[in-house]
Formats: structure tokens, C-alpha cells, sequence
């Protein structure tokens, strides 16, 4: 294949998949008023490519069809090609797989649509193979086949263009004082979620199956609430499988995106940065719930991928590890042949892995039969039993065998790790770590949180327009979607509450100030997951959409709800409350029908509706006997608990408001004391752990 110089423009965009596509013949542009213009000005229309640098078969498409010179001529002739990264734009990508997903019931990645010169889709799917195969019409016939029609239909296609467009708007508009936001839509919520529940594998739904943070989230909080004994059956059933399954990074550490079988056996092995901050703190927050010790050996897994792969020298998380480190391979990075692993143990360390780890001879990967997806097989005494050794030797013999297996691992071809900081996703990771450092008394958790915090402060925000999308090479970019706003308001906010400093709470404030100026709507209510002031808005970008569903990361509308809950407590702010649950009656109507993927929504609908819970702990930072209050105060599993600390000095500064009223009046006498509140009541001030965590159990 010829690697001639490229005509296309994507040499110096910030992506990496961009990037990776700007040898290709195909005369890509990047998303903007550029290639818009020249659609209209020659009445072509657009080839959309959205894909993402960790996407197998973005890879398998550029390598068939786009590295392909009869493709690219086709292309370039009759096409505007536009190339997009969906963790770059994920507002582009969210509207097009709306319109795809409605034309012909696909979705997912590669996306490929065909849009008239204004960026309304008529016509697209997912992967296209260069010819006709796999029961799939090859590129090269759509192309021919959709270039013809745009020139022989060209009325008929703007008019169905038109069409479309408008029934994909309505299709996500919400109506102004629907109200329902109330404790009959949560438990209908919770109800669906349990149906969807597969009792013999863990999880929700049959195969593929992915990993659903927020309705763990949910149902635990439900759990602690009601002690209803199937909630923390369904929790336990499901982190138990996965943590046990191949989607787990047994030596390594860390999630892949999904699993395509019901049992959590062979993953897509890709590596998210956002999935790995959910069920970090699903494992945490079960963890302090259950002592499940495997749950804390799981969130400790997750704890050393994101240490040693995702976190920048500088500060911040890098956003994804790639599935392969070639097109040629399949998880070939994360998955042993029984060689392999005899190559590098002793005959014990071995015959202890492959009994752990069902390896053997053939394995899982239809690719190279002989490559095994590890997951765990057999529970300690069996392989004692079939080892011969002792059974306490075991787990000591496991960690040697996993140690000498990781640093192996280390030694071949790496998958790309992408390290774009992306505000939102970094704030999904802060909370996370900041979870940590609650549940585990986890020091680094705790300065690696922060310092990726005052990074993207320092780097990413700016007073007028908030958060900026992401960092590449320490730059800000593109401007931030209601996402990287409201995760990083929730991460401040998480971040004072743990230090008591006033500057994390003066920003979240800000930030949360500025969110309601650009992204509030004005008419009906809720948040736009642009702003409104946005300039250069192209193609569907045009149309206003709400984000709702948890698909992938939680869903801006709810977090939003949530850190306006939150503020409003703290700050004394009305005003927010009151768009807390103008927002969440907005969305009421249509949260039953979104079930599983509608479950941060429930959490922060029964946190808006429930008194908050606060445990004040005062004390010098250092002092032991305030270490043991926290600790006491963070343990304590309580639904929708938070947890403030203070020095002294903070109760004579400038507190904030909510909170001006009553810490000041906390009897503190150089003794660490701590105080519970549940809404406007609060118990007597305590300085005995014991007592404190008596307290909070019989609330």
C-alpha cells in the first residue's frame, strides 16, 4: 500500500486518533466552518467518520477502507470527509448516534453517516467493510450507491434530511412543569434495574454486558435505607462476577470497556478512564458496606492501573489505554498462552496460576486459540489440593507468580495509552480518589486527587466561561460541555470537604455560577450540554439536546442536580435548590422509560428529596484523636452522608454560609469534636469515636 503524502489536514490537530489518520489519502478536515463551507459551496455531501483511538475497528476500517486508494478517490471526489474523535466531541457524537441509531436501529463505533452540506444525516451505519461481506454492504458500493442518489434524488434527499432532523429534535425536548419527581418514580426506577438483573452471572441484561456504575451507586444507597436483603444481593452478585471475571485485569489491574459474553469471561480489552472512576467507587462505597476483603483487593487493583498507567507525571488522568498494541492482535498484551506463562514461573508458580486462572492449552481467543483470558477458576483450597502445597502458601505463591507475570507483561508491545485530560473524566477520577482516601486511608489517593485538581484549575478554567473540555501537552482546549463543568463542581466540592479549604468551595460556587448563566435554559428549565453562547455551532450541533442518560458516564442533568443540591445546602442558595428540582421534574416524565441507564438521576432525585445527613468534624489536621474521628466519621456506611473536615482556624474565617450559622457555636476547647446534623437537627457534639459512630448508626 502506497504511504503517500496526504492531502488531508489532520497533521496538526491535538487528537491522537486524528492524528493517526493524517497519512491517509482520504482528504479528511476536522470539524468546523472550514469543511462546511466547502460542502455548500460544492454542493457535496459529508462522509462523517466518528471513532476513537482506542476503537479496534475504527482501526480495521481506516486500514481497509481509508488507507485504500480506489476509496479515497471515491471520497475525495464526491465527498466533504470529516473525521472526528468521539472523546474529543462527545456533543457531535451523542447527536449523530442518536441519528444513526434511528435510521437503521445501529449504533456505536466507527459511526459513518452521510449528511447533506448543512450536517443533516439521511443515511449511515457502523463498520463498513471495503467490499460487500460479513452480510454487510461494502464501502465502496455505499459510496458509489450514496453519491449517485444525492445526485439523482438530490430534493427528495434534503426534504427526508429535513424531516429527520426535526423528529430527532423533538425527540429529546422535555416539557416545563411535567413535575412526578417524587419517591413512587425512584423505587419504579429501582424495580426496573432489578428485573433487568441476570441472577446466575452478575450484571443487568444478557451479553454484551457493560459496567453500570450508577445503578451499583443506587442500589446500594437503597440498600442502606431499606435493608432490603435482594438490594445488596444484586450489588454483590455483580462485583463479585466482574471482579472475578477477564474484565478484570487480574495482573494488572483495572476494567476493560465490557464483556462480549454474559459471563464477564473475554472483554473488549480497551481501558476507560471513566469506567475505572465508577467502579473504583462502587467497590469502595461496597467495601465499607459489606468488609468484603475482595472488594477491597479490587478497588486496591483499580488503585495500582491508575497509578501506574493512567496518572501524568504532572498531575491529571490520562483518558484511555488502547485495546491492542497492533491491528494484527486482540488483547494479546493482556491474554497468556500457557507457555507464556511457564516461560516465566517456576513449575509451582505455574501450576498455582493455571488452576487460579483456568489456564490451559487452548484458550478463549478465537484469533490465537491458544491465548487464555485470565479469570478466576478455583478458590484456594482446591488448588492446594491439586498443587500440593499448603493452602495458606497460596495466596503468597499467587502474588509472587502475578508480580513476575506483570513485569513480563511490561516488557511487550504496549497498547497506546491516549493522554488527553479530559476535565470531565479527571473529575470522575478526584471524586474517585478522593473515595479512597475516605474508605481505605489512602494518602496518595489523596494528593494524587488534588494535585490533578489545581491542575485543571490552574490550566483548564477560566472565570468566564468555566471549565475548558480537556488538556493536551498542557493546553486547554476546546471549550467545556456541561460534563466537564458539573463533574468538576462535584470533584471541588468533594475536594473541600475533605480539606476544609474555602478555595475548592469558592470555585465549585463559581463554576456552578457560570454553569447556570451558560448552559441553564431559561424557557422550559434544565441544562443544554452546550452553551448557549457557543459560537460555530455546524450540523446537528445546531439543535438543542438535554443530556439525560448514564450512557457512557452519568448523565450531566443529574450531576448538575446534584452539585445544586449540594451548594444550596452549603452556600444557603434557594435559587439552586429550587433549579434542583426544576430540573429534576423536568426530566421526571421520562425517567421510568430509561430505567437502568436513568439510575443517577434516581440518586440524585432521592438525595434532593431527603434531608441531608453532615458529620462536622473539627480538629487539628495532624492530632491522632481527630484521625480517629474521621475515620469513625467515614466508615460509618449512612445513605447520603457527607463528610466535612476543619482545622480550628476555619471556625474564625469565612465559612461559608449554610454553615455560618452553626460551627462557630461548636463547643471546641482544643479537644477534636465532631457534630451530626440531619437537615436543621443536630445531636450534641461528640469527641469519642465510638460514640460518634453509635450516633450515626442508630440515625
Amino acid at each position: 500500500m502506497a504511504q503517500a503524502e496526504s492531502s488531508n489536514s489532520l497533521r496538526n490537530a491535538a487528537s491522537a486518533y486524528l492524528r493517526g489518520a493524517a497519512h491517509q489519502p482520504v482528504h479528511w478536515h476536522e470539524w468546523g466552518d472550514a469543511a462546511f463551507e466547502k460542502a455548500r459551496r460544492e454542493d457535496k455531501p459529508i462522509l462523517l467518520d466518528i471513532g476513537a483511538v482506542w476503537c479496534h475497528w475504527c482501526h480495521v476500517m481506516d486500514r481497509e477502507s481509508y488507507e485504500n486508494e480506489e476509496i479515497a478517490r471515491l471520497i475525495n471526489e464526491h465527498y466533504v470527509p470529516i473525521k472526528v474523535d468521539r472523546d474529543e466531541r462527545p456533543d457531535i457524537d451523542a447527536r449523530y448516534q442518536l441519528a444513526v441509531s434511528a435510521l437503521t436501529g445501529q449504533g456505536g463505533w466507527p459511526l459513518t453517516a452521510f449528511l447533506t452540506p448543512a450536517g443533516k444525516p439521511f443515511y449511515g451505519g457502523t463498520y463498513f467493510p471495503p467490499d460487500d461481506n460479513f452480510g454487510r454492504p461494502g464501502m465502496k458500493r455505499v459510496l458509489s450507491s450514496v453519491a449517485q442518489n444525492y445526485t439523482t434524488r438530490h430534493s427528495e434527499i434534503h426534504a427526508s434530511a429535513d424531516h429527520i432532523a426535526q423528529a430527532l429534535a423533538s425527540a429529546e425536548t422535555f416539557q416545563k412543569g411535567a413535575g412526578g419527581a417524587d419517591r413512587n418514580l425512584v423505587d419504579s426506577i429501582i424495580s426496573n434495574i432489578g428485573r433487568m438483573f441476570d441472577p446466575q452471572y452478575g450484571g443487568f441484561g444478557s451479553q454484551p454486558k457493560f459496567p453500570h456504575p450508577g445503578a451499583i451507586d443506587l442500589l446500594l444507597d437503597a440498600y442502606l435505607e431499606s435493608k432490603q436483603a435482594w438490594l445488596l444481593s444484586v450489588v454483590n452478585t455483580t462485583l463479585e462476577s466482574m471482579g472475578r471475571g477477564g474484565v478484570y485485569d487480574q495482573i494488572g489491574g483495572g476494567f476493560h470497556r465490557y464483556s462480549v459474553d454474559e459471563r464477564w469471561i473475554v472483554p473488549h480489552f480497551e481501558k476507560m478512564s471513566y469506567d475505572n472512576a465508577g467502579l473504583l467507587g462502587n467497590y469502595l462505597r461496597a467495601y465499607q458496606i459489606t468488609r468484603n476483603e475482595f472488594f477491597q483487593e479490587i478497588a486496591l487493583g483499580i488503585l495500582s492501573f491508575i497509578e501506574n498507567v493512567l496518572t501524568a507525571p504532572g498531575g491529571g488522568f490520562y483518558a484511555s489505554q488502547d485495546a491492542d498494541a497492533s491491528l494484527e492482535d486482540d488483547g494479546d498484551y493482556f491474554t497468556w498462552t500457557l507457555d507464556e506463562v511457564k516461560s516465566v514461573l517456576d513449575e509451582t508458580e505455574a501450576a498455582v496460576i493455571a488452576e487460579r486462572y483456568h489456564t490451559e492449552p487452548h484458550g478463549e481467543m478465537h484469533h490465537n486459540p491458544a491465548k487464555n483470558v485470565l479469570f478466576i477458576d478455583q478458590p484456594f483450597e482446591a488448588i492446594a489440593a491439586r498443587v500440593k502445597v499448603a493452602p495458606e502458601e497460596v495466596p503468597q505463591v499467587l502474588a509472587r507468580a502475578k508480580s513476575k507475570m506483570y513485569a513480563a507483561r511490561l516488557k511487550r508491545p504496549t497498547p497506546f495509552v491516549d493522554t488527553t485530560l479530559y476535565a470531565s473524566w479527571n473529575g470522575m477520577m478526584i471524586s474517585a480518589l478522593l473515595e479512597a482516601h475516605k474508605v481505605l486511608d489512602h494518602p496518595a489517593a489523596l494528593a494524587s486527587a488534588l494535585k490533578a485538581l489545581d491542575l485543571m484549575l490552574a490550566k483548564a478554567y477560566d472565570s468566564a466561561k468555566g471549565m475548558y473540555h480537556s488538556l493536551v501537552s498542557g493546553q486547554a482546549r476546546i471549550e467545556g460541555l456541561l460534563d466537564d463543568q458539573v463533574f468538576i463542581a462535584a470533584a471541588l466540592l468533594d475536594a473541600y470537604e475533605v480539606t476544609g479549604k474555602r478555595a475548592y468551595f469558592g470555585r465549585a460556587l463559581e463554576l456552578m455560577e457560570t454553569t447556570v448563566r451558560r448552559f441553564w435554559d431559561d424557557s422550559a428549565g434544565g441544562f443544554f450540554d452546550t452553551a448557549k453562547d457557543l459560537d460555530g455551532r455546524q450540523g446537528s450541533l445546531t439543535q438543542t439536546r438535554k443530556a439525560f442518560q448514564d450512557s457512557p458516564t452519568p448523565a450531566g442533568n443529574s450531576v448538575a442536580a446534584s452539585v445544586l443540591d449540594r451548594l444550596a445546602v452549603l452556600a444557603d442558595r434557594p435559587d439552586f435548590r429550587e433549579k434542583a428540582q426544576v430540573t429534576l421534574d423536568l426530566l421526571a416524565p421520562k425517567a421510568a422509560e430509561f430505567g437502568l441507564y436513568a439510575a443517577t438521576y434516581a440518586l440524585a432525585l432521592v438525595n434532593h428529596l431527603r434531608p441531608p445527613t453532615e458529620v462536622v468534624v473539627i480538629g487539628e489536621a495532624n492530632n491522632e484523636s481527630t484521625k480517629s474521628l474521621l475515620r469513625a466519621a467515614y466508615q460509618a456506611p449512612r445513605a447520603g452522608k457527607r463528610v466535612l473536615f476543619f482545622e480550628p482556624s476555619a471556625l474564625e474565617s469565612d465559612l461559608p454560609t449554610g454553615l455560618a450559622a452553626t460551627l462557630p457555636h461548636v463547643p471546641y476547647n482544643g479537644r477534636p469534636v465532631a457534630l451530626v446534623c440531619v437537615g436543621a437537627s443536630c445531636q450534641p457534639p461528640v469527641s469519642d469515636p465510638d460514640e460518634l459512630s453509635r450516633g450515626l448508626a442508630a440515625l
